[in-house]
């Protein structure tokens, strides 16, 4: 499948939430497609280049994303101003991207492959005290807030939001995204609540 994708400084984790605010031209001409023919784009961490475009100079460095990345889902949007638009959009599928193409404005479109999600596995006991901590995280939270279900019996599930949650560098979240064990996820992650 082909698919346009927003480049950030970013990772959206499958069953997550992620705030964009969208100003460019080229993301706002996406966004209006998106929601007029309610279809996804994907999401991916920017390996090479600028997050936001400056006019157009010969020398601009090349943009290259990662090559996996999370499809998003619009969820809600608002425009409280002309020109900028609030968007909440929702991780689904991860993707590993095959090839991509740099359009005339700007936007990266990209041919993708989905790719399996790990299987529902239980919490193991060690790890078993992170749940706790996670739903009262998950309760306080006054901003955005992953969307239902809630699968705190799912070690990739709880894994993923437990990324979200934490100051991790970028590159440790896109480890995580790549990983394809939900509890070598969360393994990382005990790991790193240890350490710090």
């Amino acid at each position: 499948m082909e698919i346009p994708l927003f480049l950030l400084n970013a990772v959206l984790h499958s069953g997550g939430s992620l705030s964009l605010r969208v100003f460019e031209a080229r993301y706002m001409d996406m966004v209006k497609d998106c929601l007029r023919t309610q279809t996804s784009f994907g999401v991916c961490l920017l390996e090479q280049g600028a997050e936001i475009l400056t006019p157009a100079v010969p020398s601009r460095e090349k943009i290259v994303p990662q090559r996996v990345g999370t499809l998003a889902t619009i969820a809600d949007w608002d425009m409280p101003q002309l020109g900028i638009l609030n968007i909440v959009v929702h991780g689904g599928a991860r993707f590993r991207i095959l090839d991509h193409h740099e359009m005339k404005n700007g936007l990266v479109r990209a041919t993708v492959e989905l790719l399996p999600e790990p299987p529902v596995t239980p919490i193991p006991g060690d790890y078993a005290r992170l749940i706790p901590m996670l739903r009262a995280l998950l309760e306080g939270l006054e901003e955005v807030k992953p969307p239902a279900p809630h699968r705190f019996y799912d070690a990739a599930w709880v894994a993923d939001r437990w990324a979200e949650l934490l100051p991790l560098p970028l590159a440790t979240h896109q480890q995580l995204l790549e990983l394809d064990d939900g509890v070598a996820r969360l393994d990382a992650i005990y790991r790193f609540l240890e350490r710090s």
